[in-house]
Formats: C-alpha cells, sequence, structure tokens
C-alpha cells in the first residue's frame, strides 16, 4: 500500500472544506492509506493542481460558486489525461442523476455526513489502487 493518497477538494466555502476534513480523519479506512488534502476555492486552482499530477481522488463541491462541482467534474474528466476519480458532494439526493450526468464516480449529499463518505471516498482510493496495481 502506498504511504499517503492525495485528495483534492474544490469547494469555495472552507466550511464545506473542514467537514471533508474532518469526515475523512487521517484516513478513511484501515485498509487504504493516509490522507493529505489539496484545497482549491477555485476552478482555476482546480486545473492548476491536476496539471501538476499526484491527485489521487477529486471531492468537488456540486454547490460551489462560480462553476459547481458538476460543472468542474464534467469539464476535467474531458481536458485531463488519467482523470482522477470524483466524489461529488450534492444538495439532495434528487440530484444524483445529475451526477452520473458529470461523470463522477460516487456522489454523497450535504452537509457531509462522516460515517457515508468515508466509505465512498475509501470506496475510490481502493479502486484506484486496484487499477494501479
Amino acid at each position: 500500500m502506498q504511504p499517503t493518497a492525495t485528495v483534492l477538494v474544490y469547494s469555495d466555502d472552507s466550511n464545506t472544506r473542514e467537514q471533508v476534513r474532518l469526515a475523512t480523519g487521517r484516513r478513511p479506512a484501515p485498509d487504504v492509506p493516509v490522507v493529505e488534502f489539496v484545497e482549491c476555492a477555485t476552478p482555476a486552482a482546480v486545473l492548476t493542481e491536476l496539471d501538476r499530477g499526484g491527485i489521487d481522488v477529486c471531492v468537488l463541491d456540486g454547490e460551489a460558486v462560480p462553476m459547481g462541482g458538476m460543472g468542474m467534474c464534467r469539464q476535467i474528466k474531458d481536458e485531463v489525461f488519467d482523470c482522477p476519480p470524483v466524489l461529488l458532494l450534492i444538495g439532495r439526493p434528487q440530484d444524483a442523476w445529475l451526477a452520473t450526468w458529470s461523470r463522477a464516480e460516487s456522489a454523497v449529499t450535504l452537509p457531509v455526513e462522516p460515517v457515508e463518505f468515508a466509505s465512498a471516498l475509501a470506496s475510490l482510493l481502493r479502486e484506484k489502487a486496484a487499477l494501479h496495481a
């Protein structure tokens, strides 16, 4: 198992980014690596970090402004080679179909529920590790 996993968190709301960090803790599950966070508050920062490389999973806030996580997800899936898996934070369970449209691998509702979020993040980290094993 790799020593750390890098998770990009995109939200214009610092409270949402904090909810993600707190729900994850040091690691979302015992069988996945310790998580390091890269926080982004703007779409330009997300693209810069993805261009830099080394991101294992993206967590995108569907309610972010000026560009929501769904639009950001769709853009990075089109533009970033070997795009990392995306966990989308959605406002309502009824928005799950939009998460599918955006091509996110997983979605959970806001506010972040720690057990649900950690489980979804750990699942994406496991899948990423299995693909690159």
